[in-house]
């Protein structure tokens, strides 16, 4: 299995964590991809016509993409342990990673609006827009951040969106008005799969 990545995206990181926690990290060739919306990477297009990582090759097969699917496929090659197989578990956990993807969607397009964009073209009621998504998110998940006490799909899209804010955007102290947040990733980022995928 060869892996389109780059070390700075939670989604990448989630499938990642995904694999140190499966014990099949060893498994999968990482394969560094540099790319933006405005600068692509011919090599990832030509493994997700999304341009987007991650992106996972499998010989004999169609590539996966998107970060929950291929975590999903990892599950189903060394779990199932991380997916609940059915019932209100499946849900809640899907629930709970869906929350932490969307989060991270609107962090990373204000990352690029203020990246590539000029100072002067830059929409700062589309940026508030974006990052009041991600606030909203981060109360929602506050609410129910005393029951994240497990390691399935949903703490570890949660982790490695909390990874995301932490390098992207520190200056926002999001731990200060989410103390069970913060308690929740104090321990869950301190796990050896969360230590070996550090951004940097």
């Amino acid at each position: 299995m060869r892996l389109h990545y780059s070390i700075t995206s939670p989604f990448v990181r989630k499938v990642l964590v995904a694999a140190h926690e499966l014990g099949i990290a060893g498994e999968i060739e990482l394969l560094p991809a540099a790319l933006t919306p405005i600068a692509p990477s011919e090599a990832v297009n030509a493994a997700n016509p999304l341009g987007k990582i991650p992106a996972l090759e499998i010989d004999g097969e169609p590539a996966l993409y998107d970060s929950l699917v291929i975590a999903e496929y990892l599950d189903s090659l060394a779990g199932p342990k991380l997916f609940p197989a059915s019932g209100p578990a499946r849900w809640t956990a899907l629930r709970r990673a869906a929350a932490a993807d969307g989060m991270a969607d609107a962090l990373i397009l204000v990352r690029y609006e203020r990246l590539l964009r000029p100072p002067e073209k830059q929409f700062e009621d589309w940026i508030d827009g974006q990052m009041q998504k991600a606030l909203r998110t981060l109360t929602a998940l506050e609410a129910e951040a005393d029951s994240l006490d497990g390691v399935g799909i949903g703490e570890i899209a949660i982790g490695c969106t909390l990874g995301y804010l932490d390098f992207r955007f520190s200056e926002l102290g999001w731990r200060d008005s989410h103390p069970r947040l913060a308690r929740f990733y104090e321990g869950f980022g301190a796990r050896k799969s969360m230590q070996a995928t550090l951004p940097s």
